[in-house]
């Protein structure tokens, strides 16, 4: 039986990780990809077939949009039958909003769709890029010996940790572990070995992938403070398009019990504005029915978002509402976890 060989499709667009130091000037450029294992002759030690895809320009993660999110899925989709897995290179500041969205948009994936990149530029004497890049690149090329992938999620990897992308937030600018998923124990972990936890990854159906392109960006963030004053919640509620809302709470769900603000909050939901509820904790769920500080908030139709994080809240909301759901049907799907986002 002739052995095949792994095939990865390496996907630049933009961040720290494809940056190189010009030697005469000193400034920063963008690593030319097409000469990848000339720069990173460790890769050859593989034998697989890598191709790469740049973004141009390439893009800042601080300006990463939807549009952007639709073209990754536009490239995934256009190369899914070419390749058996897929290593997205990214700026860190906006990664885990990008995992989270494309965790929506391509369902039904069956191969992997791993998100990376690093704290350092590539050619920098101690960058975490080259070994990031690299197991990376080993993870999206894993598969059982029936030729099915190891992982078929998109996930990110950082620091020597595979983790569900929806699930990740960044939790450092400073050290090499960047992210965190802090609901969710990781899928695998790189060390002399890449020990998968098999159990954790999500094992879809052999079926058809099916990718999405449209996302509304109707949505908006108000996260509760002591002393948030009535005109600010209710120039967010008030905004003439919004369609959704994720009210960033304390604790296990709670808000300060405001005559004003469930007031707004109700008024808001019978204008059919979604608002789910996620707690500003960095770990935990919300439990709106523990406290009577929660319990008022399911009153006036505040949906929980349990243990969602922020940015896996905020893109599914992009993508059901971009689907053309109904509000009732937005609120229902919320509570159902879709791509491992949540835990029900």
């Amino acid at each position: 039986m002739i052995k095949r060989t792994p095939s990865v499709l390496l996907i630049y667009t933009g961040g720290t990780i494809g940056m190189i130091e010009n030697p005469l000037t000193g400034v920063l450029d963008v690593f030319d990809f097409d000469h990848l294992l000339d720069e990173i002759p460790e890769l050859k030690r593989f034998d697989y077939r890598i191709a790469t895809y740049q973004f141009d320009p390439p893009i800042d993660s601080s300006d990463m949009e939807p549009t952007n999110w639709a073209k990754l899925v536009r490239i995934i989709n256009y190369n899914y039958r070419r390749y058996d897995g897929f290593v997205i290179l990214h700026g860190t500041d906006t990664m885990a909003y990008t995992a989270s969205a494309l965790s929506f948009m391509l369902e039904n994936l069956t191969k992997p769709v791993i998100l990376t990149g690093s704290q350092l530029p590539i050619d920098t004497l101690r960058t975490d890029g080259k070994e990031n890049l690299i197991t990376a690149i080993e993870i999206a090329a894993a598969q059982h010996a029936d030729g099915t992938a190891l992982v078929p999620e998109v996930c990110i990897f950082f620091e020597n940790h595979l983790m569900r992308g929806n699930r990740t937030s960044k939790i450092n600018a400073e050290h090499f572990n960047a992210f965190r998923s802090f609901n969710y124990p990781p899928l695998a972990r790189a060390g002399v070995h890449i020990r998968y936890d098999e159990h954790l990854i999500l094992h879809p159906d052999p079926m058809l992938l099916k990718p999405h392109y449209r996302l509304s960006t109707q949505v908006a963030v108000i996260t509760l403070f002591p002393g948030i004053q009535e005109s600010i919640v209710n120039a967010v509620l008030a905004l003439p398009d919004i369609r959704a809302v994720v009210l960033k709470t304390y604790g296990s769900g709670n808000a300060p019990r405001k005559e004003w603000l469930m007031r707004r909050l109700g008024e808001a939901s019978e204008r059919d504005i979604v608002i789910v509820n996620v707690t500003q904790c960095s770990s935990g769920q919300v439990q709106m029915e523990r406290y009577k500080t929660g319990v008022q908030l399911q009153s006036v139709g505040v949906v929980s978002g349990h243990d969602s994080t922020p940015e896996a809240a905020i893109t599914k909301l992009m993508f059901l509402l971009g689907q053309g759901y109904s509000t009732e049907e937005v609120r229902r799907l919320m509570h159902v976890s879709l791509a491992g986002e949540i835990t029900t």
